[in-house]
């Protein structure tokens, strides 16, 4: 692959911190200006991969990188850094907390209203949004775990005492983003007979059985998800009739706080639980937004840093449970059947009867982030890969698109989600999805990194090559952004609309991808098993060679032998070490201390022959 994640980061970095310091002054705001995402996207550009990546830390200035320091050197030295982000997250999590401590999660400048002519209203900018959620959750373990170490390092008392504070406002934020998560949860039932449940059951019927047949079947398969669902006691989510088992349903998030949401009881500090007005169905965008962002709470370094306290795992364990059945729920429904998938039947149909490809992308992502939890077969991976490669083929990403093509529409201005329910404060809104091609490209490397086949990797990493050089072209070139995304028009001539600032949205998933880059490359290479059997019976060989020539030239002291053999004893003893994980590795160096050997077996009978 010839994506280099390392040295794209820090082209990011030095891209984002010569756009959000400028003149000495943090800029906060984008292409669609400053909120509580917006601006979370912006630093997590910076923090996540300070999280993630051992190369890439920021709280121990002893250990920055000097190709980091020099990414960075707009923001200032290996102890300005740090101090500068104590200060921008300082203003971040004090910006978003509302004068009665409760935190602030509203989707603000993102929400757009579905007439041209209407106005969102001062009430309708402050609804709290899922995406919002699922970022706090990431920005504030990263933060948590950025002031933990970065503490140890600080000897100033005022420092130290901003480091306190930040602790509390960023474990506020956190725990009230998880009780918000628990808050947006839902489960929809509806009868069989109803256009939902019609629709339902023609996605996942793709051998055109009977319908009733159909019908019992997927009741049966989904009796684990019904069951783990019933049991929810936190949040919302319990209030939907599953005892009637006559019932179909759905799992995941809507996009805010569901009306008439239960507040969740804990004794955690998380300030006035706001009331919901979002629609009591899931929406597969904001669902795959959820579990990404879900997926930070039960991480190795949340484990190893002891981010969250008790009451917090309290709250992250009923999120999990909830993270478990909708992962479940889609998998079975995306890949039911003993045929074709309803997955592979694209574009996926949901049950209010809408279609689209981006839909298929949403469903495909919560197959591939299931697949990857549970280290599936190859054979799985491989139907998935065959969509993946369909999905970019369909959205003009690996193929040239024509004018006019429908297509270039979901990357510009995006595919529209109706956001139902928020007229009840005004003119019912719309939220802009555009990241069809960066979220691709994610699943596409997530695959690829449990793939134990080399002909699937290297499938999955030559699709995911193509899409990232679409990418590639999709930066600004000029401008204060440049180095950033997204400039759509660069690939796609259809659109004309030319932004001078960056969209952190894309930008802050396109460092999303290229960690995920990074932690794969840093994976052991797949091994063959017939690779592992050949480079032992070619080690079996050799080491029988090396004893002969041992037993034929006996190692006298000063004999100009002795040292080679040592040299091919030595690489052998290493090739035996390394063969079962780098058996590759270990053939090529089995390969020289059998050219070695049989050099030395040549010259002894060219010897022999002049004698």
């Amino acid at each position: 692959m010839r994506l280099q994640p390392r040295q794209q980061l820090l082209e990011l970095w030095e891209a984002a911190a010569r756009t959000s310091y400028r003149d000495g002054v943090w800029t906060w705001g984008g292409r669609d200006g400053s909120n509580s995402i917006s601006d979370a996207e912006q630093l997590l550009c910076f923090m996540y991969p300070a999280s993630e990546l051992p190369g890439f830390r920021l709280d121990t200035p002893n250990e920055t990188g000097d190709d980091v320091l020099a990414a960075l050197t707009v923001l200032g030295d290996s102890v300005e850094i740090p101090k500068l982000l104590l200060k921008v997250i300082g203003q971040y999590l004090r910006t978003y907390t509302a004068e009665d401590g409760r935190p602030i999660f509203s989707g603000g400048s993102y929400f757009r209203t579905q007439e041209d002519d209407a106005k969102v209203t001062p009430e309708q900018l402050q609804l709290d949004v899922v995406d919002s959620f699922s970022m706090s959750v990431t920005l504030a373990l990263g933060t948590l775990g950025f002031l933990k170490v970065f503490r140890q390092s600080v000897r100033r008392q005022s420092i130290r005492t901003e480091i306190r504070e930040l602790e509390d406002l960023a474990g506020k934020r956190l725990s009230a983003a998880m009780a918000g998560l628990l808050r947006s949860f839902t489960v929809n039932a509806f009868d069989p007979a109803s256009p939902a449940g019609r629709a339902l059951l023609r996605t996942v019927n793709q051998t055109g059985a009977p319908t009733r047949r159909v019908l019992d079947d997927l009741r049966r398969e989904l009796r684990p998800v019904r069951a783990g669902l019933r049991d929810l006691t936190i949040g919302s989510g319990s209030q939907a009739d599953l005892d009637n088992e006559n019932l179909l349903f759905e799992c995941g998030w809507t996009w805010g706080i569901v009306k008439d949401a239960p507040a969740v009881v804990t004794p955690l500090d998380i300030g006035p639980q706001p009331e919901g007005v979002a629609a009591d169905t899931p929406f597969l965008y904001f669902t795959v937004n959820a579990l990404v962002g879900i997926a930070d709470l039960f991480s190795p370094r949340t484990r190893v840093l002891s981010l969250l306290n008790d009451d917090q795992i309290t709250l992250a364990e009923a999120i999990q449970r909830r993270w478990d059945l909708t992962q479940l729920y889609w998998r079975t429904i995306a890949t039911y059947g003993r045929g074709t998938w309803p997955l592979e039947d694209i574009p996926w149909r949901t049950v209010d009867e809408k279609e689209s490809d981006y839909y298929s992308l949403g469903v495909t992502a919560m197959v591939v982030q299931s697949l990857v939890n549970n280290r599936s077969a190859d054979v799985d991976l491989d139907r998935v890969g065959a969509v993946l490669e369909e999905l970019a083929i369909r959205a003009r990403i690996i193929r040239r698109a024509v004018p006019g093509d429908p297509p270039v529409l979901m990357h510009s201005p995006g595919v529209p989600v109706n956001l139902h329910g928020s007229d009840m404060l005004g003119p019912h809104l719309l939220w802009m999805v555009s990241d069809f091609a960066i979220t691709l490209l994610k699943r596409t490397i997530w695959a690829a990194s449990i793939a134990q086949n080399t002909r699937m990797r290297e499938r999955l990493l030559t699709l995911a090559d193509q899409i990232w050089r679409h990418i590639l072209q999709r930066r600004h070139t000029a401008g204060p952004a440049a180095g950033l995304w997204d400039q759509p028009g660069n690939v796609f001539t259809d659109i004309p609309v030319r932004d001078e600032e960056p969209s952190w949205y894309f930008s802050e998933r396109v460092a999303e991808f290229l960690v995920a880059a990074a932690t794969a490359s840093g994976e052991p290479p797949l091994r063959s098993p017939q690779l592992v059997e050949l480079a032992y019976q070619m080690l079996g060989e050799a080491e029988h060679l090396l004893d002969q020539e041992m037993v034929t030239r006996p190692l006298v002291a000063g004999q100009t032998i002795q040292p080679k053999l040592r040299t091919i004893q030595s690489a052998l003893q290493r090739a035996r070490t390394i063969i079962s994980d780098r058996p590759a590795t270990a053939q090529a160096l089995i390969n020289d201390a059998l050219l070695d050997l049989e050099r030395l077996a040549a010259a002894r009978d060219s010897a022999s022959e002049a004698i």
